[in-house]
């Protein structure tokens, strides 16, 4: 499983991609290997929509219900958390126990993420939809630990 921004999707808040290049990425695409998700726009959020972080307590906090992710005008928790399902449903049935993710998104950072204050401070923790898939078993990267993938490229 993969971010779709990674890939070049323009699935960002703003309407942009992060497209991710790697050679083994370019290859598994190729053949076909690489599940896609977006859980913000999986979730039912827009693009472009406004930026999101999460208050203290990150992804771990969301489904421990002490946490909230919010725009600068609205609380989108529940877009999350659904996107975030939407995920683990796409993982259980693709059989997926590794995840490529996008560091510092509130859905899918998975060692940094911003701290909640829209001040662009990061924090360590992780997003609602990383949290989700550790939960249930799946082993999540961001894009800059590629290195650690426990396999090898094709």
């Amino acid at each position: 499983m993969i971010s779709a921004c990674l890939l070049g999707q323009p699935v960002r808040y703003d309407g942009r991609s992060c497209p991710f290049e790697c050679s083994f990425i370019n290859l598994w695409q190729a053949n076909g290997l690489l599940v896609p998700v977006c859980p913000e726009m999986d979730g039912g959020l827009p693009v472009p929509r406004p930026p999101a972080e999460i208050t203290p307590g990150g992804g771990p906090g969301v489904w421990a219900g002490t946490a909230r992710v919010k725009t600068r005008k609205m609380d989108v928790t529940d877009f999350f958390i659904k996107g975030a399902q939407v995920a683990l449903d796409k993982a259980i049935a693709w059989g997926i126990k590794t995840a490529l993710l996008k560091q510092k998104s509130p859905s899918c950072g998975s060692c940094r993420i911003y701290d909640g204050s829209f001040n662009r401070s990061l924090v360590d923790g992780m997003g609602v939809t990383t949290a989700l898939l550790r939960q249930n078993g799946i082993t999540v990267f961001g894009e800059d630990q590629i290195d650690q993938l426990p396999f090898k490229p094709i």
